[in-house]
């Protein structure tokens, strides 16, 4: 049986889990690792059961607790080169076994993961298709400014698509951000609005796309409430019906046990 949970996700720290019967994998893990643990725990799942880490790109919010638990719990780290020498730098691949990942990708605990580059102010940053082996497409896409054709090409058909919708634009505008802050983050190497994640989600469920999570949105910038109705309102005026064509849900910031998804 798979299982998929967001476990955080926010400016705050970010971390996915996802499990088959031989084990689990995380993508990123942007909190401590007592965190991490905890949330596994919370779950009924020994962290010693993990047996990589995807990381997606080195920015703090994805790798706070990298090294900590990677080296206390003896699982492998996978990501770019780029990615990698960026962590190499910051010494976080102290005691860590690191291997850079091709776009052919690898299989791990008997899942197959194909990473897929993203547009994020960042050494190379990564996104991840993952196929499990009950044959569910899941695919996880955030911090990347714009939906380029090879992201557009990596998530369509997946059963499950984890993608950013950061901020809403007005918020952002309006809001306390220093203006070059917010010109990076209004950039094409910066992070999706509601709106340009919305304009996604009709042409994700034609493919086939059942489940969709709204993810890594913004503290100050976005609530849930609007994230979660921008999406809705766009996929009600393409004609699909929540509960019949899809199921939408946003990710929570921080570790709440009663979610997990298949």
């Amino acid at each position: 049986m798979s299982r998929i949970c967001t476990l955080f996700s926010g400016s705050s720290g970010n971390c996915t889990y996802l499990a088959s019967q031989e084990g689990g994998i995380l993508i990123d893990t942007g909190v401590s690792a007592r965190a991490i643990e905890r949330a596994l725990t919370d779950r009924d799942v020994d962290p010693k059961s993990i047996r990589a880490v995807f990381v997606t790109h080195e920015h703090t919010d994805h790798v706070a607790g990298l090294r900590v638990f990677c080296s206390r719990h003896g699982c492998k780290v996978y990501s770019s080169q780029g990615t990698l020498q960026a962590l190499e730098e910051k010494g976080m691949l102290n005691k860590v076994e690191a291997h850079c990942i091709g776009l052919e990708g690898i299989e791990a605990a008997g899942m197959m993961v194909r990473p897929f580059p993203i547009s994020h102010d960042c050494a190379e940053g990564y996104g991840y298709r993952i196929q499990m082996p009950d044959g569910r497409k899941v695919a996880v896409a955030t911090d990347t400014g714009v939906m380029t054709e090879e992201v557009r090409e990596a998530v369509t058909g997946c059963d499950l698509v984890v993608i950013e919708s950061n901020h809403d634009v007005r918020m952002l505008q309006n809001g306390r951000y220093p203006y070059y802050l917010k010109r990076r983050i209004l950039s094409q190497t910066g992070h999706l609005s509601n709106d340009a994640c919305a304009e996604e989600l009709a042409s994700l469920v034609k493919s086939g796309t059942t489940r969709l999570i709204l993810a890594h949105l913004s503290r100050e910038n976005n609530v849930p409430e609007l994230a979660y109705e921008t999406a809705k309102s766009t996929l009600a005026a393409a004609g699909m019906r929540e509960g019949m064509d899809f199921l939408l849900s946003v990710a929570p910031r921080v570790n709440d046990k009663n979610v997990m998804l298949f």
